[in-house]
């Protein structure tokens, strides 16, 4: 414990890293603050915040509860997140996409302007989806154009300007500023959730002991959750020595660490999105909503709903494997920097080593996912309230758990860099490992 208050002690001994924390800190005030800034044009007074659920709720999780208040960051960076995901699919199946991908600097450049400009658009056309069926008439003039306009163009620039506070963040403080701001947004209900669930307790079933219970489980399903985020299978490489000079560069052994959940969150949103149809569908077809198995589908607590959402996050989680992570070209970088894995032959034979690897890793990492994504249902069954089971798995315990440790790796790296203790004795970077990401995983680097 002492030498625990000895690393937080060092932390802020490091000028440019007490200026990065403090940063981050500022900037996600800013984020919070704004997020109670209500549209122009609706009544404060007589908005009344409802338990929104399905797609709003998870909407409304994401934005920290700026969906529900009608702020101007209502739509929150979902809009970006959605934009980059389409701009990565372009980038496999059209050519020019794929083509800017190789370009290095100058390609991710363009890259990020076309991204900007499709969450543009994207944010456009959900503002409008949004004042249409979540503000009410009696709150506002809803057939005014001149209102549609104008919080049109307040919730695009809202979405806009935490895309430039998450930009800021990655750049003068921490990092992972998309990530942080979406884990204070889910962060935000959780203290809330926890005395909700007490008060439950103390005064009415269960009693105190019900509710330490309930903590140590979310303590335990946490710490498996960091078991599946964290596990890495490594994959050994053989560099070839070479002489210039009087130096020698090469002849070392290094790992490639494959993630064993290399896709992260993003097969869990892909199937929740696709989870949200039967009762899409049911709101057109109540009659055939009342009986049979969209009925089943459409409740999140039956075996139907949860053995169907568990199969599709085991089907995304292949699919966004594939996407990510490219065996073919990690063997062609291994190739032109005269590496090589012991016992494989370099090219076509090294591409199917690392493709057979990834896909027995994925099944366990898949299976995990599904498992973590499927408690909350349970959690509620049990008794939980179910704003503090969604803590107890899927997407909110994920992305807590991902960008926490992606954020204590950077503050890590910024320690061992001035030769001070790290804040983890084990896990520690060795070299690069390539790029990292809270909500897509990671793509392992040469």
């Amino acid at each position: 414990m002492k030498k625990f208050f000895t690393t937080l002690s060092n932390i802020w001994k490091i000028d440019d890293l007490r200026v990065r924390i403090t940063n981050t800190l500022l900037f996600l005030l800013i984020y919070r603050i704004g997020s109670y800034v209500v549209l122009p044009g609706v009544n404060a007074a007589a908005l009344v915040t409802k338990d929104t659920q399905g797609l709003a709720g998870l909407l409304n999780m994401f934005a920290g509860g700026s969906f529900s208040r009608a702020s101007i960051f209502a739509l929150g960076v979902m809009p970006y997140i959605s934009a980059s995901i389409v701009v990565q699919l372009l980038g496999i199946a059209v050519p020019h996409f794929a083509k800017l991908q190789k370009e290095g600097e100058s390609g991710r450049n363009k890259l990020n302007q076309w991204t900007r400009y499709l969450t543009i658009a994207i944010t456009a056309f959900q503002a409008i989806a949004y004042l249409r069926s979540q503000i009410t008439a009696d709150q506002m003039l809803i057939a005014n154009p001149y209102f549609t306009i104008l919080n049109m163009c307040v919730l695009t620039a809202g979405t806009m300007f935490v895309m430039w506070l998450g930009e800021k963040i990655t750049d003068k403080g921490i990092g992972n500023g998309i990530s942080l701001i979406i884990m204070i947004g889910i962060i935000a209900a959780l203290p809330n959730a926890i005395k909700t669930e007490f008060l439950a307790r103390t005064t009415g079933a269960g009693g105190l002991i019900t509710f330490i219970v309930e903590i140590v489980a979310l303590i335990a399903v946490i710490m498996f959750t960091i078991l599946v985020v964290q596990g890495t299978r490594k994959i050994a490489v053989q560099y070839a020595k070479r002489i210039v000079g009087n130096k020698q560069y090469g002849g070392v052994r290094q790992y490639i660490p494959l993630k064993v959940n290399a896709a992260g969150v993003m097969p869990i949103i892909f199937a929740q999105a696709l989870m949200f149809i039967p009762a899409t569908v049911a709101q057109f077809y109540p009659k055939a909503a009342s009986t049979g198995i969209l009925m089943s589908l459409s409740d999140w607590t039956s075996w139907e709903h949860n053995l169907l959402f568990a199969i599709l996050i085991i089907a995304f989680t292949y699919f966004y494997t594939a996407i990510t992570i490219n065996p073919n070209q990690m063997a062609d970088d291994m190739k032109k920097n005269g590496g090589f894995i012991p016992g494989v032959k370099p090219g076509r034979t090294t591409a199917g080593f690392i493709d057979d690897i990834i896909s027995k890793i994925t099944l366990p990492g898949s299976i995990f996912l599904a498992i973590i994504a499927i408690i909350p249902p349970f959690a509620s069954l049990v008794g939980v309230s179910s704003g503090f089971a969604r803590f107890f798995g899927g997407t909110s315990l994920i992305i807590l758990v991902g960008v926490v440790l992606d954020t204590l790796q950077q503050i890590e790296s910024h320690l061992l860099m001035r030769h001070y203790d790290g804040l983890m004795k084990t896990g520690r970077i060795k070299g690069r490992t390539g790029g990292t990401s809270s909500l897509g995983g990671a793509q392992p680097a040469i």
